[in-house]
């Protein structure tokens, strides 16, 4: 297995999971949450991947949920730009609703599959490296939920999947909105770890 993805998959409870997704979606104006959401953790493997203490830039030492009334699945994840670069974009904690959508539009044959940002202009608050002000006067742009790398995290500011994960994570997404007829959902990141 790479050092950049842990051995296992996030263990974390569905009880617990949910009840920090309820407390950041009524924190955040909402009254409840849709029938499927995710629920990201930055930091999940702080403790047992790089640096003790710290959460890693270029490794899979995060932790996405995906929640519904028929399925609790655990993903790893990446929720951090790979590297630190003046400027780089990091999502802010919070809810932030996403669409099914494609990563990489600009580059010949449009892109694949990934889950794009639901907002207006697909704005998302974030924090900017060597920039002071939280959130950044600059909001991120298509912070997307897409495929990362096998070596490297593949993210220049977007939540990423490892690619042996990422084909049964968006299948399972796709699958779970398309049968609650959602069109959008939230991604409420937090930051890990959890117990």
């Amino acid at each position: 297995m790479s050092k950049t993805i842990p051995v296992s998959r996030p263990a974390a409870r569905q009880a617990i999971v949910e009840a920090l997704a309820a407390k950041a979606i009524v924190a955040a104006g909402g009254v409840h949450l849709p029938p499927v959401f995710l629920v990201g953790v930055r930091g999940y493997y702080r403790d047992t991947m790089g640096k003790p203490g710290m959460n890693d830039r270029g490794i899979y030492d995060d932790a996405i949920f995906v929640c519904g009334p028929e399925t609790f699945a655990a993903f790893n994840a990446n929720t951090d730009p790979s590297a630190f670069k003046a400027a780089v974009a990091s999502l802010l904690p919070g809810v932030h609703w996403y669409r099914p959508g494609k990563h990489g539009i600009s580059k010949p044959g449009g892109g694949y599959p990934a889950f794009r940002p639901a907002t207006k202009g697909e704005e998302l608050p974030v924090k900017r490296d060597g920039e002071s002000a939280v959130p950044s006067k600059r909001p991120g742009v298509a912070i997307n939920i897409h495929r990362g790398g096998t070596s490297t995290t593949s993210s220049a500011g977007c939540q990423t999947v490892p690619p042996s994960q990422w084909a049964a994570f968006h299948a399972l997404v796709t699958d779970q909105i398309k049968r609650y007829s959602q069109t959008k959902f939230p991604y409420i990141l937090i930051e890990g770890p959890i117990s």
